[in-house]
């Protein structure tokens, strides 16, 4: 077993999770310390406009560069916090911030310095977890179903895991054991747009703004005739592939405007293309918290929805676990993607592994090895 912990900053863009997992990989012997470090509105902000600029944007543009700098010293200073409750840690997961995702033309790319990160940490590093299985044809999204199903082993399926994040995506573990997975569409990106917009906050707070509001069944019609609905699964997004819905909404007031965007995350998600149909949704990520999207996705599912927190689970952190869980997996050569979660022609490992300015340690050899 080894003692991870895993970085996650999301498309939500809000920040850096990190947690602590023990896992060889395969199974979860406990979970350790949690914490979220909030990005600045500034950094915040910037990040925000290189996904703007992202499809035509050079590895070395100077704005590029800085953000990713200062994204990076984020993570370090997340790893630091962490590590002063729990010293004794072997490797770190680092997912970095996803600035493009376009699997159809096998590209995705997470900016972040794996090596700053490394040095200034004293520990091992695994990144680039998407990379592989997108050069074989595969999505690259998502990666979190092999840990939502060890997290699921005694679970009976077919259950949900639908994670709200920036972009939703849903894990289907079955009866079998057998697992099937997807983006269903936008998450809260477009709420947190929208509200940040026309609030200056960064996102819609208790669903304060959408309750006010009344949906606008036309436009969301018209939004859910993009060709991606029509399309099986296993697929997956980029944040921003949704983002003329902003401009469709705009001659909405706010509230209808939240209202109608809310709406438009629902009903993709039940339209979600899973095989059969689970017996219960539970929901994790900043979703979660907005209670007009838990209540839409109750009354639109017609099967109990419930939230991780039910199965003890962290639901801030998960993501964050799922990278040191991942990490793991990467080190010992097993699979982060399969057919059925990413489309890949085949059960796929990735990652790759800096050790900067370190000699690899003999264990991670050890573990390679076997």
């Amino acid at each position: 077993m080894l003692t991870a912990i895993g970085l996650m900053s999301g498309t939500s863009l809000d920040g850096v999770d990190a947690a602590i997992v023990r896992t060889d990989g395969e199974r979860i012997a406990a979970f350790g310390p949690a914490l979220s470090l909030p990005y600045g509105a500034a950094l915040r902000q910037r990040a925000r406009k290189i996904l703007d600029r992202a499809p035509t944007l050079h590895p070395d543009d100077p704005e590029l560069k800085a953000v990713e700098h200062e994204i990076t010293r984020h993570h370090i200073d997340a790893v630091r916090q962490v590590r002063a409750l729990v010293p004794d840690i072997d490797l770190i997961g680092f997912h970095g911030q996803t600035i493009l995702h376009a699997p159809q033309r096998r590209l995705t790319w997470q900016t972040g310095d794996a090596a700053l990160l490394s040095r200034a940490t004293g520990l091992a590093v695994v990144h680039d977890f998407r990379s592989a299985d997108v050069a074989a044809g595969g999505e690259g999204a998502p990666l979190v179903p092999w840990f939502h199903a060890a997290l699921l082993h005694d679970v009976p399926g077919p259950v949900a895991v639908l994670n709200i994040g920036g972009v939703a995506n849903v894990t289907l573990v079955g009866a079998d054991g057998s697992i099937h997975a997807c983006d269903t569409g936008p998450g809260n990106a477009l709420l947190d747009d929208w509200a940040f917009r026309h609030t200056g906050t960064a996102c819609d707070v208790d669903g304060r703004l959408a309750r006010a509001g009344t949906v606008n069944r036309a436009m969301v019609a018209q939004l859910l005739a993009d060709p991606y609905f029509a399309r099986p699964a296993p697929k997956s997004l980029d944040r921003q592939t949704f983002a003329a819905a902003l401009g469709l909404v705009s001659t909405c007031s706010p509230a209808d405007g939240a209202a109608t965007l809310a709406a438009f995350t629902i009903e993709a998600i039940r339209r979600t293309p899973l095989p059969v149909r689970p017996t219960r949704w539970y929901v994790c990520g900043g979703g979660r918290h907005n209670p007009v999207l838990m209540q839409g996705l109750r009354a639109a599912l017609g099967t109990p929805v419930g939230t991780v927190d039910e199965l003890g689970w962290n639901g801030d952190a998960l993501e964050a676990q799922c990278f040191g869980f991942l990490a793991a997996r990467s080190l010992r050569g097993l699979p982060l993607s399969a057919p059925t979660i990413t489309g890949g022609p085949e059960n796929l490992s990735g990652g790759r592994l800096t050790c900067a300015g370190l000699s690899v340690p003999s264990w991670i050899s050890t573990v390679m090895e076997k």
